[in-house]
């Protein structure tokens, strides 16, 4: 089974993600990197002769303990995703040192695609605390899974305000394992986040939450999405790193929220708007400066809901785009002329959330375009017939 040689490499010590990646470029495979021998480990780039002896031996330990982590994980109800799984978050590979493993409470959705990740402080202001939520829950209405770290502060009012929508999603991305509540207090909140969405780790089960583990999680904040917005953060905050990471790293747009001048808190959002960062009064800001998903990344058709059969896909439709009856709805009630979002709600008579999410997703796989504000327009005018 692949799995069980994605974890072996992932359970060994002293190989992180970027000499994984080297490593199984060389033996070919995950299996053949895990037989690798020492001559093999000696020619990869970052391992050499100097560490390839302790590599050799630390493969060999990990092996022994791959079938007890995946009991473990069994019973906690834990789901195991590596990179080479259809699971696997397909914008998170894109990054130069995508997780081997991510260990998973809940699970992934095809409209994961569509992230966005809202950090800040955990010694936030009530004033951080309130946008973090309110931001959390006016990007889970427009469609978007929020992901954030699941920290105190900031990170905790973005997951709120995700969940606080019926169909809001979000991802809490751990700095230790995902069956450790860290902090205590958001015991409840993890269970209510793996409920709607999912809590997910690189770090196996039972790793305690060190200090080194946060800024390494941040890469996949990132990573999992389509651009950052800060809400707060002093100068030495995480959020900073996150930040750049999704700058300097993922070529992800990053966001910031202003705050008052006599503020700590204000800081590190001033200091990203005056090195380029979006400055963000309210959801048009954020709608309007994303760019595009990533040309590579394959978005997969939404599931039809259980009494929506999924419609046929004529000739004319480009390849990966297929609607299903509800997103046929939409798109059957917007033409060539620009109608605003309140017409459609009104003319499908569907959940304004549930308009807004499928709006986004036909959005991002070109059906439609957004031409200004809430107005959508297709972009040419595709009836699919039904596959009954």
């Amino acid at each position: 089974m692949a799995l069980t040689h994605w974890l072996q490499l992932a359970l060994t010590e002293g190989i992180e993600p970027i000499l994984t990646t080297r490593l199984i470029e060389i033996a070919g495979s995950a299996q053949a990197a895990c037989e690798a021998d020492g001559a093999l480990l000696r020619s990869v780039e970052g391992i050499g002769p100097g560490k390839s002896q302790d590599i050799h031996r630390a493969l060999r330990e990990a092996a022994g303990q791959v079938e007890a982590e995946l009991e473990r994980a069994g019973v906690a109800g834990v789901s195991l995703v590596c990179l080479d799984d259809d699971a696997y978050p397909a914008i998170l590979k894109g990054i130069s040192d995508p997780p081997t493993v991510l260990w998973v409470r809940g699970h992934f959705e095809a409209r994961d695609l569509n992230a966005m990740a809202i950090v800040g402080s955990r010694r936030c202001t009530h004033y951080g605390r309130e946008q973090g939520e309110r931001f959390g829950g006016l990007l889970a209405q427009a469609g978007f899974t929020i992901v954030s770290g699941g920290a105190r502060g900031v990170d905790s009012a973005a997951h709120r305000g995700a969940l606080a929508l019926p169909s809001g999603r979000t991802v809490a991305v751990l700095g230790c394992g995902v069956d450790i509540a860290y902090p205590p207090e958001n015991h409840a909140l993890f269970d209510q986040i793996a409920g709607r969405g999912a809590v997910i780790s690189e770090f196996p089960l039972s790793s305690a939450p060190l200090r080194e583990n946060f800024p390494r999680r941040n890469r996949i904040i990132s990573g999992l999405s389509r651009g950052v917005l800060v809400v707060e953060a002093d100068v030495a905050s995480g959020a900073l790193i996150t930040a750049r990471l999704a700058c300097d790293s993922h070529n992800r747009p990053v966001f910031a929220i202003p705050g008052r001048i006599d503020q700590s808190m204000s800081a590190g959002p001033h200091a990203l708007i005056r090195d380029g960062a979006v400055l963000v009064t309210g959801l048009e800001d954020i709608l309007d400066n994303l760019g595009p998903l990533p040309h590579e990344i394959t978005i997969p058709a939404a599931e039809a809901a259980a009494d929506l059969p999924v419609a046929a896909q004529p000739p004319e439709t480009p390849a990966g785009v297929a609607l299903d009856a509800r997103q046929q709805r939409i798109v059957d009630e917007i033409g060539a002329e620009p109608t605003p979002l309140d017409t459609i709600i009104a003319r499908t008579d569907l959940p304004a959330e549930v308009v807004m999410q499928d709006l986004t997703m036909l959005t991002l796989r070109g059906v439609l375009k957004r031409v200004e504000g809430q107005v959508y327009v297709c972009n040419s005018k595709r009836r699919l017939a039904s596959s009954e």
